[in-house]
């Protein structure tokens, strides 16, 4: 497609229309040019407005923000709420003592001896 012309632009902008569209208006003179761009917007009519952006995922919630005012800081809250000590690793827990038994086993009868 070819370029618009500084003349093309200034006619064609003036009624709203973009650049590609003031690419395709007619004339030799300023005014036939602006007559061209008259017909143009009578017979397709102008574009429309961009329709708005709308960002994904809501508002922030009220954690997003630091009111620690630090990264540090904000280092210290993740560990703190993912258990996680001043390496970055969790604690090791200790084993909890077990029996040798099934902790799912059904105890609803009794074996007897004869």
């Amino acid at each position: 497609m070819n370029e618009p012309t500084p003349e093309q632009l200034a006619a064609g902008e003036a009624h709203g229309l973009t650049p590609a569209m003031c690419a395709r208006l007619r004339g030799d003179t300023p005014d036939e040019l602006q007559a061209d761009a008259v017909a143009f917007v009578e017979a397709f009519g102008t574009p429309a407005p961009p329709a708005p952006v709308y960002r994904s995922g809501g508002p922030r919630g009220s954690d997003v923000g630091s009111t620690r005012g630090s990264v540090s800081a904000g280092a210290e809250l993740y560990r703190e709420r993912h258990g996680l000590d001043e390496d970055g690793k969790r604690p090791e827990k200790k084993p909890v003592p077990t029996s040798n038994r099934n902790p799912w086993q059904a105890n609803s009868y009794v074996l007897e001896r004869r």
